[in-house]
């Protein structure tokens, strides 16, 4: 195969089957469609929504009715108007506790109104587009809030389960526990411990038959389970009652003191955008790891997500619905039963609408104790022993614990605000908290800071830096995040002082990212850890930059070690000079601690041996993300040929089966001698090393001849040449190779792998990413606003 192999592009006697980015097909409008993904992922999602919908509204002290109207307005509205397509909205559980009192207070049509005016607030709040700035509060005050009132679900729904009536606040229903233990009613708990038991034991139900059982939701279950026991028993216990919908009640003028109808607006605000906007971000996770999800499903537009609850609120509060936010329990079931749009959000509310209309003579068989049981074991589910760990492990567990302690005693808002304050006080006590010391270890001093270094503590600093003597050497080890100006400052003048007096300064972290200052460098440098050794010039000043001629007799300019003519040897002593002394303080803690736990990469990245590569760069990764395999032309020999050469399939076999990496990449570059040669070999002439390794590639440019088959094509442009064509197309084949692997095969039999194309242009330090559209292989430019929308 010669060079000149043309390009689709380049035949005229082809119809061009592309069109320019942004414009419409050409082949009319686009006929709407359900995906059979989204129908049942509808379907297993209103089964959750339902008996859900219908316990919220129980614990609120909401007509029921209200429960339902928010299910189908979360699904009509904010699934269509929302920027998280996948996230499911709907009555919360964590608004249980704020919407229940709203209703003791104000009462149910003024709660109405105050829903409205929380959807008004959130509308404004999404065209400030502000939605980002919630993200600010810390997680452990967002983790605590959701902890405090699972706790108050929980003990108000354990009076109900228990066969009583639960009181107006936690102090009081746990007052009131003793007395409604001694008056329990044996049916109400056989009822609920029925439910709970279904709850528990459903989805850990063994064999095949099993898996196959656990498709079938376990709150649908545990509550018609319950309702039909409690029917074939004849149990006399209180049931839904759903009034006609003539007579359901729609949001009415607010009546109150202002000032508490302003507070009440702003909390039904502040906890149904931040559950909302966290659970959109969740929602990417849960999105990033599905196997060819993320390719077809856009990364969660925030503000617009704000938008679409605001319109939900307005709509639900107007029509006599309970608060709307995203609903986790319904959103991961979405996501796992299989949905690739919002197309199933929009058709579960569907759903509700028609079971609200339709099915009112089976909603009120089930018991008021199934559904108290079910939202108890929400609320107990909200108390996460994960999110403890998370915050104790950050040193945040005051904090947690004074917003959930707060929220249980005093309520949402007053929870929340105490959270705040513990926080900022957290914040202010490791600012001002500085421990600095100085002790002398065999003839070196050492002088070590603990915490942030600011003016505060600046005297003492000073005070501990005075104790070191003239010419001594010296260790300042910052343990530490953070240094303002002063602090820098004066560390630096002393520097230079004590330098200056014959004297050594090595200045160090024991942290990660603990490099907080370079009082060393020297001015101009600009070096990094990618730069390249010929300008290390600033390295040593014997090493000045020197005009040279390279063997092929191009002018090169870079240091040369006193005029002697740069080695390879020198640049590269020079290189591991710079890294000890500046990166090397950065990297150390973090690679300690992977000596200890070992490696545990997410990816495995496949990519050419060309030195214009740099995996670490254009990925942004760093030690211990990636599991590297690098060869000539980014090859995957076919398992079963006999390529004398099996470092390939091993660390496949390697990353699959015993490191569990959750990706593959294979990622080809602009400009690759290796498809440079592929295009430009002979057949026959001597069988040297090189060629026998790059017969892995003839599959593809077999695939690049073949007009019948799909290529690799960039969007939006032709190839430059017939190089980039094969470069493009022996990604898409590699990628072949790869899944005739048997550890291959097996993960992605069981979802536990997926498989990514990535070209790099170098020219234009431009990556694109492989997505299947259009009957072939398209690489699109990654951009920041593409994972930003």
């Amino acid at each position: 195969m010669s060079a000149c192999v043309p390009t689709r592009a380049d035949d005229p006697n082809r119809t061009e089957r592309t069109h320019p980015p942004h414009s419409p097909p050409s082949h009319g409008p686009r006929r709407f469609r359900i995906a059979g993904a989204d129908v049942s992922a509808s379907i297993a999602v209103f089964l959750i929504a339902l008996p859900l919908s219908l316990g919220i509204a129980l614990a609120t002290g909401a007509p029921l009715q209200a429960g339902l109207v928010a299910a189908a307005v979360g699904g009509l509205v904010a699934g269509r108007l929302g920027g998280s397509p996948l996230q499911v909205s709907g009555p919360a559980a964590g608004l249980t506790v704020v919407t229940a009192d709203l209703i003791q207070r104000y009462g149910w049509r003024t709660t109405c109104a105050i829903t409205v005016l929380a959807g008004l607030a959130q509308l404004g709040l999404g065209c400030l587009r502000v939605a980002r700035g919630a993200l600010a509060v810390s997680p452990a005050i967002v983790h605590g809030m959701l902890a405090g009132i699972g706790v108050t679900i929980a003990v108000a729904q354990l009076h109900i389960v228990l066969g009583g009536t639960p009181q107006s606040s936690v102090p009081d229903n746990l007052r009131a526990l003793p007395a409604q233990l001694a008056d329990m009613r044996l049916a109400a708990v056989s009822v609920s411990a029925l439910t709970l038991a279904l709850l528990l034991l459903w989805p850990k139900l063994p064999g095949r038959a099993g898996h196959l059982l656990r498709k079938v939701p376990a709150a649908l279950v545990a509550v018609a389970g319950a309702s039909v026991a409690a029917a074939l028993t004849g149990l006399r216990l209180p049931k839904v009652d759903l009034p006609s919908w003539s007579n359901h009640a729609l949001a009415g003028l607010p009546e109150g003191p202002v000032l508490g109808l302003v507070a009440a607006v702003l909390t039904t605000t502040l906890v149904c955008s931040v559950q909302s906007l966290l659970g959109a971000v969740a929602v990417d996770k849960l999105v990033a790891g599905r196997p060819g999800l993320s390719a077809r499903v856009r990364r969660s537009d925030l503000d617009r997500e704000l938008l679409g609850q605001g319109a939900a609120n307005i709509v639900s509060g107007s029509l006599g619905g309970l608060p709307i936010a995203g609903v986790a329990v319904r959103t991961s079931a979405n996501v796992h039963a299989g949905a690739v749009s919002r197309n199933s959000t929009m058709l579960h509310g569907v759903l509700v609408v028609i079971a609200a209309l339709l099915m009112v003579p089976i909603l009120e068989l089930i018991p008021l104790a199934s559904l108290a049981a079910l939202v108890m074991a929400v609320g107990i589910q909200m108390v996460s022993l994960h999110h403890i760990r998370t915050v104790t492990r950050h040193r945040e567990v005051w904090v947690y614990a004074v917003t959930t302690l707060g929220v249980v005693a005093l309520g949402v808002l007053e929870g929340v605000a105490l959270g705040i304050a513990m926080a900022v006080g957290v914040a202010l006590h490791r600012l001002t908290r500085t421990r600095i010391t100085h002790e002398e270890r065999e003839g070196v001093h050492h002088v070590h800071v603990r915490g942030q270094l600011t003016f505060l503590a600046v005297p003492r600093l000073s005070r501990a830096l005075h104790l070191v003597p003239h010419g001594a050497d010296t260790v300042v080890e910052l343990d530490g995040s953070f240094m303002d100006h002063a602090a820098y400052e004066t560390l630096q003048d002393w520097q230079k002082t004590h330098t200056a007096q014959g004297g050594t300064v090595e200045i160090t972290g024991r942290h990660p990212g603990v490099r907080i200052s370079e009082p060393q460098a020297v001015t101009g440098c600009r070096c990094r850890p990618w730069t390249p050794w010929l300008n290390h010039q600033c390295d040593r000043p014997e090493y000045a930059p020197s005009s040279r001629k390279d063997p092929g007799g191009t002018d090169r300019t870079g240091p040369d070690p006193k005029g002697t003519g740069g080695t390879s040897g020198h640049e590269l002593a020079r290189g591991i000079s710079a890294f000890q002394r500046n990166t090397a303080p950065l990297v150390r803690s973090e690679l300690a601690r992977l000596a200890r736990e070992g490696q545990r990469p997410s990816q495995l990245f496949l990519t050419c041996a060309d030195s214009r590569l740099v995996t670490s760069m254009i990925t942004s990764s760093g030690p211990g993300d990636l599991f590297v395999v690098r060869n000539v032309g980014n090859l995957v020999p076919r398992p079963g040929e006999e390529s004398g050469d099996d470092s390939v399939a091993a660390a496949i076999e390697y990353a699959v089966d015993v490191l569990q990496v959750r990706s593959i990449t294979v990622c080809g570059h602009s400009g690759c001698g290796a498809m440079q040669a592929l295009l430009n070999s002979e057949p026959g002439g001597a069988r040297t090393p090189l060629k026998r390794w790059l017969r892995h590639g003839l599959p593809s440019l077999e695939r690049m001849a073949d007009d019948s088959g799909p290529w690799g094509r960039l969007a939006g442009r032709a190839p430059e040449d017939a190089v980039e064509q094969l470069c493009l197309t022996n990604v898409v084949q590699q990628l072949e190779h790869l899944r005739a692997h048997d550890s291959v095969a097996r993960a992605l039999a069981k979802g536990s792998l997926e498989l990514h194309g990535m070209y790099f242009h170098v020219g234009e330090a431009q990556a694109y990413l492989l997505t299947e559209r259009d009957g072939g292989s398209v690489f699109d430019r990654v951009r920041e606003a593409d994972l930003t929308a």
